[in-house]
């Protein structure tokens, strides 16, 4: 049976920070946090923070921008958190309705009736709350038919659930499944963290995985998906509801992302590039074959990196597009934004990648021909 990806949808913020605002506003909370503990730091008590710099962000991941539920509370020194008010239970929630938001795209795209799907995915790297799903809301609120569910495996979270999706449409319980993957990401960012203040934006995806008897014309047919996870510290959010038993560390740093991003950069560079590499051989692919690599955007050395171990050569743009540097790190709709932004221009019969890797560690991979 070919299984086939319809069309996806994407949604941004209206909002949006430039490096040189994240740089200011961290600059100031450095300069006020020093000048408050000067004594300490005099004495050796206690380290002084190193200010940051436009050229440092982009050197280290290649971002210049990204998009923001809210700018003002990011980057106001008094408070650097995103002001996100609490809706109540009667309003749609806010992860719900961006989904929503990319989800009637992505129909739109295809042509689709929403009452033709039959099943509704929610997979994202933080789920904003454990139940009633957030997938059973984005069902409700277009009004599809079937059955939903949440999942959350990191930034690999699209591709896994697109393997589910997939999964489910050979299994016969649905023929059109959608796949959202809302990553409000900036709500788990700690802006007073030099080395990841910097990293994400967010956005919402959203998949139509379908029978390809349904399909409409330029859509992708399904070649191969493989899934690989090994666990691993370095990518850590300790954030959840036991938190509360522990009030002495129910605020620490801990509970936002932290990541070893030295150690991350040397583990995961083999680990995706030799997981493609085998999918691609089990699939009597050769590097020839790869039109385009669509990988997660989290680092653009990593991906560079990545690129020319799977093809043999530096790849250029065309071959591996970047939307990092305007999108930032937006966890698990990363490449999912890559295929959506650069995939118009292929021809029937071209093929590429669909790949996502982070925390876990997390690595997916799917192979995809254009109809």
């Amino acid at each position: 049976m070919t299984v086939v990806i319809s069309a996806t949808g994407l949604w941004t913020p209206e909002a949006s920070i430039s490096n040189a605002e994240l740089v200011a506003s961290y600059n100031a909370y450095v300069e006020r946090y020093n000048a408050e503990h000067s004594a300490e730091i005099r004495d050796g008590l206690r380290a002084a923070l190193q200010p940051s710099s436009v050229e440092f962000i982009e050197k280290a991941s290649g971002i210049k921008h990204r998009f923001v539920l809210d700018k003002e509370g990011s980057l106001d020194v008094n408070r650097m958190v995103p002001r996100i008010p609490e809706r109540p239970n009667e309003q749609i929630s806010l992860m719900a309705e961006v989904s929503v938001k990319a989800a009637k795209r992505a129909l739109e795209r295809a042509g689709r009736n929403v009452a033709d799907v039959g099943a509704v995915i929610c997979s994202c790297s933080s789920l904003q709350r454990p139940y009633p799903a957030l997938a059973i809301e984005v069902q409700d609120a277009l009004g599809a038919g079937g059955f939903g569910y949440d999942m959350n495996v990191a930034c690999s979270s699209a591709t896994f659930a697109i393997q589910n999706a997939i999964d489910i449409v050979r299994a016969g319980h649905a023929r059109s499944v959608l796949v959202v993957n809302p990553e409000l990401t900036t709500g788990h960012l700690n802006f007073r963290d030099r080395d990841s203040h910097f990293i994400f934006g967010d956005a919402a995806v959203a998949i139509l995985v379908e029978h390809a008897d349904i399909a409409p014309p330029g859509a992708w047919s399904v070649l191969g998906t493989k899934l690989k996870t090994i666990f691993s510290n370095n990518i850590r959010n300790n954030f959840g509801f036991l938190n509360r038993a522990d009030e002495a560390h129910r605020d620490d740093p801990d509970k936002l992302i932290t990541q070893q991003g030295r150690k991350v950069f040397k583990e995961v560079v083999p680990l995706v590039s030799e997981m493609i590499l085998e999918h691609m051989a089990q699939l009597n692919l050769r590097p020839s074959d790869m039109r385009r690599l669509w990988l997660h955007q989290a680092n653009s050395n990593m991906n560079r990196l990545i690129a020319e171990r799977v093809l043999g050569h530096e790849a250029s743009q065309d071959e591996a597009p970047t939307v990092l540097d305007v999108y930032g790190n937006t966890a698990g709709a990363g490449s999912i934004i890559a295929f959506h932004n650069h995939s118009d221009d292929l021809k029937a019969g071209d093929k590429g990648l669909i790949c996502s890797f982070g925390a876990g560690y997390s690595a997916g991979s799917i192979f995809v021909q254009k109809v």
